[in-house]
């Protein structure tokens, strides 16, 4: 595994940058927020991790710049700040996971194997039709007909793995580890209130949905 770490705090960065070492993954290491996206577009990382406050510009915003720019590797967020309104800002600004300082070296390792698992996973497929719908993964654009419908990276992502199962139930659990890490802070309600936007800009006017909600269980895609 490839990791970028950014860390501006010189024994913090030494530190983690010799734990992952020691457990076989290599770093690159800098200390500059400002060289996040020069780092991470120039390099290919199995996961960036990330610190929020950096000299330059912050991580957090290292991250949405890149998540806008369409960066699909897997993005930690490492921070002090243990808010519920900051863990939400991290994650909307395209953050796949979420560590509060301090931490035990062994659950950032942890969290670095899972990121590293789904960062692996390979897309079978870049276009899939759905319905009236067509969503192409490389481009990250999901069209009715010739009408680009404008969804958030979060909402994307969501979409995307329901219709990876179409006509499958995703439990909310599995959309909840794909998508933030079952580690995070995330709620079932928040994985709600995504589905409800999502719904929301598929309107199709007949009052009918594409995505089902599966009461106690998660949620289906049908193409009709």
């Amino acid at each position: 595994m490839r990791v970028l770490l950014a860390e501006d705090d010189a024994r913090l960065g030494k530190l983690t940058k010799y734990m992952m070492e020691q457990n076989g993954i290599q770093v690159e290491w800098v200390k500059r927020g400002d060289e996040i996206v020069e780092y991470a577009n120039y390099d290919d990382y199995d996961v960036l991790v990330l610190d929020w406050m950096m000299p330059g510009e912050s991580g957090v915003d290292a991250c949405k710049r890149l998540r806008e720019n369409g960066y699909e590797k897997a993005i930690l967020i490492l921070t002090a700040r243990d808010d519920v309104a900051d863990r939400v800002t991290g994650l909307d600004a395209g953050a796949d996971d979420y560590l509060v300082k301090p931490f035990e070296f062994a659950e950032l390792l942890a969290r670095l194997r899972a990121l590293g698992r789904r960062s692996s996973q390979k897309i079978q497929q870049d276009v899939v039709k759905v319905g009236d719908f067509t969503l192409n993964r490389t481009a990250k654009v999901l069209k009715k007909k010739d009408q680009v419908i404008q969804l958030s990276p979060r909402e994307f992502q969501i979409f995307d793995l329901l219709a990876q199962n179409l006509g499958i139930v995703v439990p909310r659990e599995i959309i909840l580890d794909r998508i933030w890490g079952l580690e995070s802070e995330v709620s079932s309600n928040n994985i709600d209130s995504y589905v409800k936007l999502i719904r929301k800009k598929l309107d199709l006017g007949d009052g009918s949905t594409m995505i089902q909600t599966i009461r106690g269980v998660g949620y289906k895609l049908e193409a009709e």
